[in-house]
């Protein structure tokens, strides 16, 4: 594969788990991927528990905005991440789907949102190791 893989985390508000799951991916993965996130019902602004959260281990998310997730957006990724949007995603053929069952950080305090951010952690950890793997070289 001679272009980086694509990846979009989708979940509903674009404001907590999906901007999470974003911020990791390109934080543990650096240029070697390309990512993007996005909710079918983006709300205002990202939650500020998911916020201080990813603050907490050093990831900055302050100027994230939750985007509208477009046909566009699931065309142009070869990995397309749902968190509990349901049949919101538009399905495309030769896509990979993965739906990621997680707790929802909305309206919860940071305490609630840290073992969120970990597991959330934890799957892109294991993505990246196998869709885009550091070179051994």
């Amino acid at each position: 594969m001679s272009e980086k893989p694509s990846v979009l985390f989708v979940c509903v508000h674009n404001a907590g788990r999906s901007q999470m799951a974003a911020a990791w991916f390109s934080h543990l993965a650096g240029d070697r991927v390309e990512v993007r996130s996005a909710g079918s019902a983006p709300a205002d602004e990202v939650n500020p528990a998911a916020v201080e959260a990813m603050r907490e281990v050093g990831i900055d998310i302050t100027a994230q905005v939750p985007k509208v997730l477009t046909v566009d957006a699931v065309q142009a990724s070869d990995v397309c991440i749902t968190m509990g949007c349901g049949d919101a995603c538009p399905v495309f053929p030769g896509k990979r789907y993965l739906d990621w069952k997680l707790g929802d950080p909305a309206g919860q305090g940071v305490e609630a949102v840290r073992p969120i951010r970990d597991e959330i952690k934890n799957r892109v950890e294991k993505l990246i190791a196998e869709i885009a793997p550091e070179s051994t070289k």
